[in-house]
Order: C-alpha cells, then sequence, then structure tokens
C-alpha cells in the first residue's frame, strides 16, 4: 500500500515538473517569436515608404488670354503748316473723305502780305539782272578798242553773274510762297475717316501746330484714319514669347460686340522686350470690311498655339529644392533613389513643367521625405486615395486608380505601420 502510494507521488511530481517545464519552454519559444518578429517590424519600418507618378506629357495647345489695343491701319493727325485764322471747316466727326479732299480753309494775311512782297523782290531782282547783263556786254564789246580795261571786263561779267543768283534766289522765295499758299486749304492725306476735329471757324492756328489753347499749346486740326484693315497690339510675355511666328491667328472680342469674334493675323513682332513689363509688342492685323472696328478699341486676344510635346508635367510637391539646384527624387528598377536635376517651366497650379532633365518613364517619388539620401533603398505604397492629379506608376505600386500623396499623409502612414 505504501509501495503504491509512493509511486503514485513520483508521478505526480514528474507530471508537475514537465508541466512547468513545458510552459517554461513555450515562454521562451513565444519570446523568440516575438523578438524576431519585432526585429522584423523595425527593420520593416526602417525602409522609408513613397509613393510615385509618372511625368505626364503636357496639353497639345497652348492656350493665352491678352488685353490688346485696335489702331487703324493709318492714322494721321493733320497740323497747320501756316499761321492764320480758319475761315471754314468742311468735313466733322465720322465724314469718309478722299484723299486730297477739302477739310478746312484758312485765312492768312500775314502769309498773303509776304508773298507779295516776294513776287515784287523777284520782279526787282529781274530788272538788275536784266540791266548788269546788257552792261557786260557793252563791257565785252569795248575790248577789241581797248577802251576799257580787263580788269573792268572781268568785273562787269562778275555782276552779272551775281545778280543772276539773286535772281534765282527770289524765284526761289516766291515758290516757297506759293507752296505755302496751297497750304491754306487743308485736304485729307489718305481715304479714310475724319475721328477728331479740333477747330472751329475764326480759331487762330500756328504754323507747325493747330490750335492754340490757353497755356499756348498747340493741338492738332484734324485727325484722319484708314479704317479698311486694322492693326492689333498685343504685350506678349517673354515666356510665351515661342507662339509667335507666321500662321499664328488670334481670337478678338471687343468690348462694344460682346458675342462677336474677329481672327487676327500674325503680321510682325519687335524683337525686343520692354525692361519694365518683360514683353514684346506683337502687331497682328484684322479685316474690317464692314467698318465696325474703331480705333482705340480695347480688346481681348486669345491665343492658340501647338505645345512644346518636350514639356512633361509633374506636382509641383514632387520638386526638391536643394543646395545644388532643383531636383526630383526618382526611384530606380532596384528600388533605390536617384536625384536628377530638372529645369522647370511654367507653374500651372498643383502642376509645374519640366522642360529639361525627365522622361515620360521615370518614376518620382511624390512628396518625398526630407532625410532621403542619394541611393537610399525604399519601399513603393500605393498612394493615399483622393490626393492624386497625376497618374502614379501603378505598375511599380501596385495601385489601380491615380492618386498623390502629401506630407501630411507620409506622416500618418509611417505612424500605421508602427501600429501594425
Amino acid at each position: 500500500m505504501r509501495k503504491s502510494k509512493s509511486k503514485g507521488g513520483a508521478i505526480l511530481a514528474v507530471a508537475v515538473v514537465a508541466a512547468i517545464g513545458g510552459i517554461s519552454g513555450y515562454q521562451v519559444y513565444s519570446r523568440v517569436q516575438h523578438t524576431e518578429a519585432l526585429r522584423e517590424k523595425t527593420l520593416e519600418g526602417a525602409i522609408p515608404k513613397i509613393s510615385v507618378v509618372n511625368p505626364q506629357a503636357g496639353p497639345s495647345e497652348e492656350n493665352l488670354t491678352l488685353p490688346g489695343s485696335v489702331d487703324a491701319w493709318y492714322q494721321a493727325p493733320i497740323y497747320a503748316q501756316v499761321s492764320g485764322y480758319v475761315k471754314m471747316w468742311h468735313k466733322d466727326f465720322g465724314a469718309h473723305v478722299k484723299t486730297g479732299d477739302l477739310l478746312a480753309e484758312i485765312n492768312t494775311p500775314a502769309l498773303d502780305a509776304e508773298y507779295a512782297q516776294a513776287k515784287a523782290d523777284l520782279r526787282s531782282a529781274e530788272a538788275k539782272y536784266n540791266l548788269a547783263v546788257v552792261t557786260a556786254k557793252r563791257w565785252v564789246a569795248l575790248r577789241n578798242s581797248q577802251a576799257v580795261s580787263e580788269q573792268s571786263i572781268t568785273e562787269q561779267e562778275a555782276n552779272a553773274q551775281s545778280e543772276k543768283a539773286l535772281y534765282e534766289a527770289a524765284q526761289q522765295n516766291v515758290k516757297r510762297f506759293e507752296a505755302l499758299q496751297k497750304f491754306k486749304q487743308i485736304v485729307a492725306p489718305f481715304d479714310g475717316t475724319v475721328t477728331s476735329r479740333s477747330i472751329n471757324v475764326g480759331d487762330l492756328v500756328n504754323e507747325g501746330g493747330g490750335s492754340l489753347g490757353a497755356s499756348g499749346d498747340a493741338t492738332e486740326l484734324f485727325s484722319v484714319a484708314d479704317t479698311h484693315s486694322m492693326r492689333l497690339f498685343v504685350s506678349v510675355p517673354a515666356v510665351f514669347s515661342y507662339m509667335l511666328k507666321p500662321g499664328l491667328t488670334a481670337d478678338v472680342e471687343v468690348t462694344q460686340y460682346p458675342n462677336r469674334h474677329y481672327t487676327a493675323n500674325f503680321l510682325t513682332v519687335a524683337k525686343g522686350y520692354d525692361p519694365n513689363t518683360r514683353t514684346a509688342v506683337t502687331e497682328f492685323t484684322l479685316d474690317n470690311g464692314d467698318a465696325s472696328l474703331w480705333p482705340g478699341s480695347y480688346a481681348t486676344v486669345k491665343l492658340t498655339a501647338p505645345a512644346d510635346n518636350r514639356i512633361l508635367t509633374i506636382p509641383t510637391s514632387a520638386l526638391v529644392f536643394e543646395e545644388n539646384g532643383l531636383q526630383v527624387a526618382t526611384v530606380t528598377a532596384d528600388q533605390r533613389i536617384h536625384y536628377k536635376p530638372v529645369t522647370a517651366g511654367k507653374i500651372l497650379g498643383e502642376q509645374v513643367q519640366i522642360t529639361d532633365g525627365l522622361t515620360a518613364g521615370d518614376r518620382i517619388a511624390d512628396n518625398p521625405p526630407a532625410a532621403l539620401m542619394e541611393g537610399e533603398e525604399v519601399e513603393l505604397v500605393p498612394p493615399t486615395p483622393g490626393y492624386s492629379h497625376v497618374a502614379p506608376a501603378a505598375e511599380a505600386a501596385g495601385s489601380k486608380a491615380p492618386h498623390r500623396q502629401t506630407p501630411e499623409t507620409n506622416l500618418h502612414s509611417s505612424a500605421g505601420e508602427v501600429k501594425r
């Protein structure tokens, strides 16, 4: 009986020891597994997780809207060439005129008196010249009789030449006044429309200028514009200069006809930029057969031109600004970071144009962490939904939908990985 009890106690003791050993072994195994899992998780969390995007081709067309100014094909301010008083004006605002049509007449009493004096001077000079010629001939006739000296004969011949010069000068003076007499009538220089009239009957006008104001300033008498065709002037920013070439057309609207569109054709561009605005004056032509466009009109000009197909667009959040200049972080085939220098073009909201440095096949890190180093290994993750405007490299990241990741998203993603 005692033997049986002793044997049962021994078995119980062995069972207890075995149970304790099993529990201890399980705890050791569990701790080893937990440590290994924690190690793997730590190593996994040490690899930066980023989303990538591919550069996208820009739009096929470039559109630009700018203000413009419509001017006449020819526009001439007409000034008086003689001083006097306005006798009568014959054409008013808006009058259609032909070349040579009479616009106004000027009374010029002072000019008339000077003209009369010039004609009298001409007659006097002519009489003196004729007398000098006769005298010179008589002295030459006396040469053979030696009644006069050769010196006297030479002096008379020279006097005749001098009087001839004075006579010719008087003739030219009369012609000058005859030309000025024609300016008493103000005429249209070309076919067109009278766009301004600054004189009234009785106004004093000054030679070389228009009517004299209270301060003595002179203005033009009339302004005549040829509007069969119009010139459109637009100041185009330097960054869009590549658009300005023969064949370019513009869609034009003017405020007085809000629902009407005109087509303007490129004519020329100034080969230089205004240093204050960095724009180039560009000239277009507009047909105005119906005379609907008037000089001085304000225009809204829409330019459309083929875009440069070499230009790519990426999110502005992908740009990296460092001491080496503007760069982007690309992901190589072996999932490592390689920084590429790029040249940026125009900023289009959340997108930026890249004119040099990238290809369409590059995978670019969107919102790269500041601590991301050259050659560092990375893990690609799908972008956070709702934050992308550029299609990501779905085949690399395993994403089926285009998304974009922000710096805040990177922080949340990292925190989520630690929690897991």
